[in-house]
């Protein structure tokens, strides 16, 4: 398993995984329907490269691409610590029963040490279950969750400094 940092010349792969990821979680989010087009286009994805603060990643499995990851850096806390969100995440049905997921979030989470925030939307109970149970043994079970009013659904914080 390996995590590669996405080039910009490798975003037209992100954008054909990320409409995998989107296709995948559509039963869950009724606002994603498709475009004119048969795509859901991730609004976002531009950003990866004109924003300072965004990084985005391919997961890899013996060298066949496997998923993505969406890191951001949304800001810093009361204590100027950096606090980092995953904004997307996405492991093919294939490898997620090798647990690829939960190695390459604790690989992501000790790589940008700071604050996380890791929310799922309300009805994805399926994404709920993995990153309460990824985050818990991250942690040692040394997380919050939390509720914020611009998000519909649970949000795990913990801090990854010092792991």
């Amino acid at each position: 398993m390996a995590i590669q940092q996405v080039e910009y010349e490798q975003k037209s792969i992100l954008r054909n995984l990320l409409e995998l990821y989107q296709y995948d979680s559509s039963e869950f989010d009724p606002e994603d329907d498709l475009n004119a087009n048969g795509l859901y286009e991730y609004k976002y994805l531009d950003h990866y490269w004109t924003e300072d603060g965004r990084f985005p990643f391919f997961i890899k499995v013996d060298e066949k691409l496997a998923g993505f990851a969406l890191v951001r850096d949304v800001g810093t806390d009361e204590f100027n610590q950096t606090v980092y969100s995953m904004a997307e995440f996405f492991v093919m049905k294939k490898y997620r029963n090798l647990k690829v997921g939960q190695l390459v979030a604790h690989e992501l989470f000790n790589k940008f040490p700071g604050l996380w925030k890791v929310g799922q939307i309300e009805t994805n109970i399926p994404a709920q279950a993995f990153w309460r149970k990824t985050i818990a043994r991250y942690t040692n079970g040394n997380y919050s969750e939390i509720r914020e009013a611009h998000w519909d659904g649970p949000i795990q914080t913990f801090s990854s400094v010092g792991r």
